[in-house]
């Protein structure tokens, strides 16, 4: 049996460009995986393998491989930093027990490692901080340091100091030993030696060490108290200190370097096993019953328990579908039997692979700890827990955000249809936030996701990779419906046909909730006078039809139904009956409701040079933006705005133009606000005349 002390299941995350990648690249050429470096410019990056991300220059799904370092056990997971793929993201952090997060020297805490960082706090995961690209201009150490502490409310631990600035950047001061590692310009990892301090950083780095015990022994009373007593603690106590610290996410060791240039990525992998936890350290998942409640039982990560595992990601390539399994607890072999606890079926396990971003090799057991993955398991998807068949169980389950996006699409010949009606069951298994409907009157194809860029790429993979030629219509906005005033009204249904006929009669008020509350049902019915047994039918109904709103048939959000009174009858009351009267009270009453339509706000993140930052606001205030904070960064500044999801189509092209090519910004989707009125009546026409042209 393998040591799980041994093992480190990480993930390297961070914004667009900060080198999450090239990170990821020259750690598997100093563990020896690869011997030969791949650079994302060029397409040539290991863990990049796709067309789309070797053409864009960008990691679009998350890619899991497995290297060796001081006799540890680094299982790694490069994932995207572009925000219309931050699901990958969100998945990886969950199985994963450490991450690293790559900041860019000149660009900072950009938008998508807040995100990131926001995900990986409720994921409750341990993590480093690598501040990369110190050998570009512009690049800061130290204001990155303290933009972490502004922009995060996080807690850098200084680990290391950087030795030259930009283009002088030559290696780093270790502040735990006191000692320089300087690299040599051949570009080569090895190439270091290590030396006394610069003189010029000899007092930097002694009030540094300082803090940096101060921080440690805080987490071990019986050093702290030696330490207040003059006794400096060992460089073992200090380390064991920081690893506490870490684990319990009250600080975060900080390190820094250039990954393109080779320097400081060393210290970083020793960082990993010295202070990241091993599987048995990190705080067991929560067990659930089916509806996602926590029973109160964990599921420890030991070998001796029974199997455990959480399917977090599936591939389809071309020797199959590939589902990419954590191993919490037990063990499993090639040839076991299985339970799937969401489906309540088993699964025979087949080839059992440890990959390395598209390669893989054949094993024929995993255990605890163990991140691996299974070829060809049939009904296996994202977030389901697999389990041994006499002790079921299910793990947390994952949620996914909604698409605010989406397009039609259609092939154009008949031969298209089918291809693509197999590749999208593919790429939905694949990706929880891509999502598809046909449109019954018309027959298009929907394709809902969470950005232009998303959906862009979907569109692509369909041409290259599953070959399909599609015509592909504008961008539609993900408008909903909701409602302002409380209503409280009174609907009886009765049908009288030869036999038994059919009566319930509901009361019932219909009240505006709280933004992004969804639909709730409650009922408040005393003295039986609608029985409980009809309750889920009179919830199902209200349900069913906040799929289409009064205004334009968008779905309902944010109103609830308190049911508190009704009437039955002995012989004709029935649940369809009860179903039926909840559906024609809904199309009663919400047209009273003082319907309203709501857009999505998407939260905007736009870096401008400084010549043309007025621009750049007017622009966004002519979007109907409203400007949330601005911030000088050393090569431009930084604006912060909501703005409606409609009025962003086509935006990077636009801010390419004012900018002279040098702007940037990113978006994720933040809120739900009612449309001004004009544009609400506008789009309501359009919706109408849509929905009147399929129909005829």
């Amino acid at each position: 049996m393998a040591d799980l002390s041994l093992y480190r299941n990480i993930g390297i995350f961070a914004h667009v460009d900060a080198g999450k990648t090239t990170t990821t690249e020259r750690i598997l050429k100093l563990t020896g995986k690869i011997h030969k470096t791949g650079e994302v410019h060029d397409g040539a990056a290991t863990t990049d393998f796709m067309e789309q991300e070797q053409e864009r220059g960008i990691t679009i799904q998350s890619a899991a491989t497995t290297c060796f370092w001081n006799d540890h056990r680094l299982n790694i997971i490069d994932t995207p930093g572009h925000v219309d793929f931050t699901v990958e993201v969100y998945r990886s952090l969950k199985v994963l027990d450490g991450g690293v997060g790559v900041f860019c020297g000149s660009g900072g805490v950009e938008p998508q490692s807040e995100t990131n960082w926001r995900y990986a706090n409720d994921s409750e995961v341990s993590r480093l901080i690598f501040v990369n690209k110190l050998d570009r201009v512009g690049a800061d150490f130290y204001r990155v340091v303290e933009q972490v502490k502004k922009v995060l409310g996080a807690n850098p631990l200084v680990m290391t100091l950087p030795i030259g600035r930009e283009d002088e950047f030559t290696g780093v001061v270790d502040i735990l030993t006191q000692k320089a590692y300087i690299w040599d310009d051949s570009g080569l990892p090895e190439n270091y030696e290590i030396t006394d301090i610069p003189a010029d950083l000899v007092d930097d780095a002694a009030a540094y060490r300082e803090e940096l015990i101060e921080a440690a022994v805080e987490m071990d009373d019986d050093v702290m108290m030696a330490y207040m007593e003059g006794e400096e603690p060992s460089i073992e106590d200090i380390k064991r200190c920081i690893r506490e610290g870490t684990r319990t996410l009250k600080f975060f060791p900080t390190y820094c370097g250039s990954a393109f240039k080779n320097k400081g990525v060393q210290l970083i992998l020793d960082a990993v096993v010295d202070y990241l936890p091993s599987p048995t350290e990190v705080e067991p998942q929560d067990l659930t019953d089916e509806e996602g409640n926590p029973t109160g039982e964990k599921a420890i990560v030991s070998t001796e328990e029974p199997f455990r595992a959480l399917a977090f990601k599936i591939m389809d390539d071309r020797f199959g579908a590939l589902t990419f399994i954590r191993v919490y607890s037990g063990q499993i072999k090639k040839g076991d039997t299985i339970l799937n606890s969401a489906t309540g079926k088993t699964e025979r396990v087949g080839r059992m692979v440890e990959m390395h971003a598209d390669e893989r090799n054949e094993i024929d057991t995993a255990q605890a700890g163990d991140i691996f993955a299974c070829v060809g398991m049939k009904n296996v998807q994202t977030g389901h827990t697999l389990c041994s068949t006499d002790q079921p169980c299910t793990l947390e389950a994952m949620v996914f955000p909604e698409p605010v996006i989406s397009i039609a699409v259609a092939p154009k010949d008949k031969a298209g249809t089918e291809k693509m009606g197999v590749a999208i069951g593919k790429m939905i298994a694949e990706d929880p936030s891509f999502r598809v409907e046909t449109d019954e009157d018309s027959g298009e194809t929907i394709l809902k996701g969470m950005g232009e860029l998303h959906l862009d790429i979907k569109v692509d993979i369909l041409k290259r990779t599953y070959g399909v030629e599609l015509d592909v219509g504008q961008p539609q906005v993900a408008y909903r419906e909701t409602i302002t005033a409380e209503v409280d009204d009174s609907y009886t249904h009765k049908k009288q046909s030869g036999g038994s006929g059919q009566f319930g009669k509901i009361d019932y008020k219909i009240i505006p909730g709280e933004p992004g509350s969804g639909y709730q049902f409650t009922s408040t019915v005393v003295g039986g006078n609608v029985p409980k047994e009809f309750f889920p039918a009179i919830e199902k109904g209200f349900k069913v039809m906040m799929e289409e709103g009064p205004l334009a048939g968008f779905p309902v959000l944010d109103v609830g139904i308190e049911l508190y009174d009704g009437g039955f009858h002995a012989v004709d009351s029935s649940a369809i009956a009860f179903e039926l009267a909840a559906k024609g009270a809904f199309r009663q009453s919400m047209p009273k409701a003082s319907p309203q339509l709501i857009e999505p706000i998407m939260k905007v993140d736009v870096f401008s040079p400084e010549d043309n930052v007025g621009d750049v606001i007017g622009d966004l205030n002519r979007r109907r933006g409203m400007i949330k904070d601005q911030d000088s960064t050393p090569t431009g500044i930084r604006i912060k705005a909501d703005v409606p999801l409609a009025e962003m189509f086509g935006y990077i092209g636009h801010l390419r133009t004012i900018t002279s090519g040098r702007g940037q910004f990113s978006m994720e989707f933040s809120h739900y606000l009612p449309c001004p009125a004009q544009v609400a009546e506008k789009v309501i026409a359009e919706e109408k005349e849509r929905r009147a042209a399929k129909a005829s």
